[in-house]
């Protein structure tokens, strides 16, 4: 069996929520644990009451790596189990990774260095969407685009600078504990609604386009659509808290979605030129679209973005708006327990 230096005083917590992601979740261990350039550090993994081989695989990754620990996660939930590990956590850097995420290898020296620099609480950088199957290589593709999520820019990049939320993190302990951890209620979004909170509070978000950490999109359309009504619904309880933190691109599929029943009416009503502009232009967007990815990446996945862009917008904006969660207010750790 290899050795693994004891590490009795990590400075860095790497903290994974993890749920029934047996396919993944030892290429992101894997990834967190070959960091170069960076202190000592801890992996903490959160188990949300896994059905398949994922506590037996991690239990195996544990043992033979003093580094790693697993822990319990009985609500099963995103929020709770980063909030379990963190609670866990030893060290006064806590870095964000998800089973479908798999951090360069210097990815730990580089957001230290970023947060250094700027003073920021929190840094990060892209998510580097990388598919192998067909669909899953025509997801990473929308994800990158414009057209598919907008002026984000943890996905499509940009120059380095404060901006409302970066993919995953890299956090200060104090930032963390300051505003009271992850919002237990919110089982999407709450990355956005953390880092809000910061914000509010003083602190800063800071974008770093050296950041770029790889991401496996949802293998097929049925997977993409599930979670992209999520993400709607999710944000629609963050917005109805937070009104002040919306961002034009949270608006435009449901905007869409209105301008496409608009012109079915104005079509009923003989109207056709009228009613063509909408899905003409939503039409022209998608054909655009594809045929640069298609020149850009040489990939024939690239060919379904006409289906697989509808699938994200038409998902989030039915989540977004009909969205029936109720509010019974943020529920965050009590860290004086």
């Amino acid at each position: 069996m290899a050795q693994h230096p004891e590490t009795s005083a990590p400075e860095i917590s790497v903290v994974i929520p993890v749920r029934n992601e047996e396919q993944t979740i030892a290429a992101a261990i894997a990834s967190a644990l070959a960091q170069k350039g960076a202190p000592a550090l801890e992996v903490i993994v959160a188990d949300g009451d896994s059905s398949d081989g994922t506590r037996a695989a991690v239990s195996q990754i544990a043992h033979d790596d003093p580094r790693v620990r697993l822990i319990g996660n009985p609500e099963g939930k995103t929020p709770n189990g980063l909030n379990l590990a963190i609670q866990e956590a030893r060290g006064d850097v806590i870095v964000r990774c998800d089973a479908h995420s798999l951090l360069p290898a210097r990815y730990v020296a580089k957001a230290l260095d970023a947060m250094t620099r700027t003073g920021a609480d929190v840094v990060g950088g892209t998510m580097r969407a990388v598919g192998s199957s067909f669909w899953q290589r025509a997801i990473a593709m929308a994800l990158t685009t414009p057209v598919g999520v907008g002026d984000a820019r943890f996905h499509t990049g940009g120059p380095p600078g404060p901006v409302d939320t970066v993919y995953l993190g890299v956090f200060r302990r104090t930032a963390l504990e300051r505003v009271g951890l992850f919002d237990e209620s919110l089982e999407r979004n709450q990355d956005y609604e953390l880092n809000f909170r910061i914000r509010q509070s003083g602190g800063e978000v800071y974008f770093d386009p050296a950041l770029a950490v790889g991401y496996v999109p949802r293998r097929n359309l049925t997977e993409l659509a599930r979670q992209y009504r999520e993400y709607g619904m999710w944000k629609r309880l963050v917005l109805r808290r937070f009104p002040e933190s919306l961002r034009w691109r949270q608006l435009a599929a449901p905007l869409l979605v209105v301008g496409l029943i608009v012109s079915i009416i104005v079509l009923l009503i003989g109207r056709p030129l009228l009613a063509a502009l909408v899905p003409g232009a939503y039409l022209f967007a998608l054909t655009a679209t594809t045929i640069v990815e298609l020149v850009r990446r040489r990939d024939p996945a690239a060919l379904a973005l006409p289906l697989v862009l509808p699938t994200m917008h038409l998902s989030w904006a039915f989540g977004f708006m009909t969205s029936d969660l109720t509010d019974a207010g943020p529920r965050i750790p009590d860290l004086e327990r």
